[in-house]
């Protein structure tokens, strides 16, 4: 028997601490399941809890997708920018922004961070990882 993870008045407080309630509904069988570890193993997600300065922001452990490292990497690849400066702004608009979404039961935080010469948007995930912890997981937009 599988369990389908349901996550009731998930989101984020005004310290950046996961708030959410996780619910185990039993559905049957798994065809098939893509772990966060395998995700991180294979490259689709990026750890950034292996930064200092993120363990040091974010009480719980964060990855971003490939395509938002890349396009972190490509903005540090322009003159006068550095990868741990880009890293502290997304960082610290996405507190920002949880700051601001605090007390509200949303599991995805919606913000925008200068990248380069471009206004990014970006949107931070709250969810529970592998074995139920909270995680969080930074994409565009557009990704899941």
């Amino acid at each position: 028997m599988s369990l389908l993870v349901c996550s009731t008045d998930a989101g984020l407080d005004e310290h950046g601490t996961a708030t959410s309630v996780v619910d185990w509904v039993p559905v049957g069988q798994c065809i098939n399941a893509y772990t966060r570890a395998q995700a991180l193993a294979d490259g689709v997600l990026v750890d950034l809890t292996q930064l200092p300065m993120i363990r040091q922001q974010w009480r719980h452990p964060m990855a971003c997708t490939y395509t938002v490292w890349s396009i972190i990497k490509e903005a540090a690849a322009q003159e006068g920018n550095e990868l741990t400066c880009l890293l502290y702004d997304v960082s610290t608009m996405a507190r920002i922004a949880s700051r601001i979404a605090g007390g509200t039961s949303t599991n995805t935080i919606r913000f925008k961070v200068i990248l380069g010469h471009r206004n990014q948007p970006l949107k931070l995930h709250v969810g529970p990882g592998d074995t139920s912890e909270s995680v969080l997981t930074l994409m565009l937009p557009d990704e899941d």
